[in-house]
C-alpha cells in the first residue's frame, strides 16, 4: 500500500499540516477541548505534546474516560477544569496519579458523570441537541454533588447546572436526568488512517471519538498513515469521518505512544510503568517533561526516544490488531 506523505497531497484546502501548526491554528487558551481514546488506547499523545509544548493554559476538558493524554496535559499545568467519568491507565495507574494531585490540591476543578451519561452529552451535542434526558444516576451522588463552583457555572462554557432531575411526562410517576449537551470548541482524535481527502478511519473500538468529533467546532486528527482516498473507498463501513468535518490532519507514526493503536502497535507497559514511578515526583515528573514532551519537537524526534528492540515488542500482530507476546507485567 502507498502511504503519502503531507507535502505529497495537492492540499486545495491547507488542512495537512504539523502538529505544531495545527495547535497553533485551532487551540487556545481558555478553551474547551476533547480528547479522543480511552484510558490506554489510541491516545492523542503527538496532539497534547504540542498544547503542552506551545504553553496553552486553562484549558476546560471534557472526556468520558481517559488517561495519559489527559494525565500529562494536567501534569503540565494546561488545564483548569475538567468534566469526565473516569481517569486512569489500569494497573499502572487505576487513579491518574496528576490528575489525582491536582483534585488533591484543588488546583483542578471536577465535576464527575457517569461513562454513560458523558456518551449521552456528546451524543447530544453531535445531534445539536440542547440536552438529553437519561435514567441512569437517579438518587445517587453523581446526581447530588456537584464539584464546580457558583464562580464557575457563571462561565458562558459551563452549563448553569449539571443536571436536573424532573417528571417523565410520558409515563406519570416516573422520573428523568436531563444532562446538558457537550460542544466542545476543539476535539482531539488519534486514528490509523486518513485519506489525501480527508476521510478518517478507525480501526477497532470507537469509543465515544466520532460523538466527541461531530460536537465540536473544530476537529483535529492525527493518523498513523495517509492513504489514497481510493484505499477508503475499499471497505466504507470502516470509516468514521468524512473530510468536511475535519479541520486538521496530522501524520503522527506512534502517535498514540505510550498507549496503543489497534493493528498498528500495543500499550507501552514498561513506559506507563515508568510514568507511574516519575509521576509521583515533582522533579522527576519536570524531567520526563523536558524529555518526552519539550525536547522532541515533532513526532519523528519522539520516535528517536524510543528502543528500536522495544517498538519490535509493541508492533501489533497484522490479523489479531495487538501484540499477543508483549510481557504486560
Amino acid at each position: 500500500m502507498t502511504t503519502l506523505q503531507p507535502d505529497s497531497h495537492p492540499e486545495p484546502s491547507g488542512k495537512f499540516c504539523t502538529a505544531a501548526e495545527a495547535v497553533r491554528r485551532f487551540v487556545q487558551n481558555g478553551q474547551t477541548i476533547t480528547l479522543g481514546g480511552f484510558t490506554v488506547n489510541r491516545n492523542p499523545m503527538a496532539l497534547a505534546r504540542e498544547i503542552i509544548r506551545q504553553g496553552i493554559r486553562d484549558l476546560h476538558l471534557v472526556v468520558h474516560s481517559h488517561g495519559q493524554a489527559m494525565d500529562l496535559l494536567i501534569g503540565a499545568g494546561c488545564v483548569g477544569r475538567i468534566e469526565i467519568a473516569y481517569g486512569g491507565t489500569g494497573r499502572f495507574a487505576p487513579t491518574c496519579i496528576r490528575f489525582k494531585k491536582a483534585a488533591e490540591e484543588g488546583t483542578l476543578e471536577v465535576e464527575d458523570y457517569s461513562n454513560y451519561q458523558m456518551s449521552l452529552r456528546f451524543l447530544a451535542g453531535s445531534l445539536g441537541l440542547p440536552f438529553i434526558p437519561c435514567l441512569t444516576g437517579l438518587g445517587t451522588d453523581i446526581e447530588r454533588l456537584s464539584g464546580f463552583s457558583p464562580d464557575t457555572r457563571n462561565n458562558p462554557n459551563v452549563a448553569d447546572r449539571k443536571m436536573i432531575p424532573m417528571d417523565n411526562p410520558f409515563r406519570p410517576g416516573g422520573r428523568v436526568l436531563l444532562l446538558p449537551a457537550l460542544n466542545p470548541d476543539v476535539a482531539l482524535i488519534h486514528a490509523q488512517s486518513v485519506g489525501d481527502d480527508g476521510t478518517v478511519r478507525i480501526r477497532g473500538l470507537t469509543f465515544a471519538d466520532v460523538e466527541q468529533a461531530k460536537s465540536a467546532g473544530r476537529v483535529i486528527v492525527s493518523c498513523e498513515r495517509i492513504v489514497p482516498a481510493a484505499e477508503l473507498r475499499d471497505d466504507p463501513s470502516q470509516n468514521v469521518l468524512p473530510g468536511f468535518m475535519v479541520d486538521a490532519v496530522v501524520l503522527a507514526p506512534w502517535g498514540a505512544h505510550p498507549t496503543a493503536c489497534h493493528f498498528h502497535y500495543d500499550y507501552d507497559p514498561g513506559h506507563l510503568r515508568m510514568y507511574g514511578q516519575v509521576a509521583r515526583d515533582e522533579a522527576l515528573f519536570q524531567r520526563y517533561l523536558k524529555d518526552w514532551a519539550l525536547d522532541p519537537v515533532d513526532p519523528e524526534a519522539y520516535l528517536g526516544l524510543l528502543n528500536p528492540a522495544d517498538r519490535t515488542a509493541l508492533t501489533a500482530d497484522p490479523r489479531l490488531g495487538y501484540a499477543p507476546g508483549l510481557d504486560r507485567r
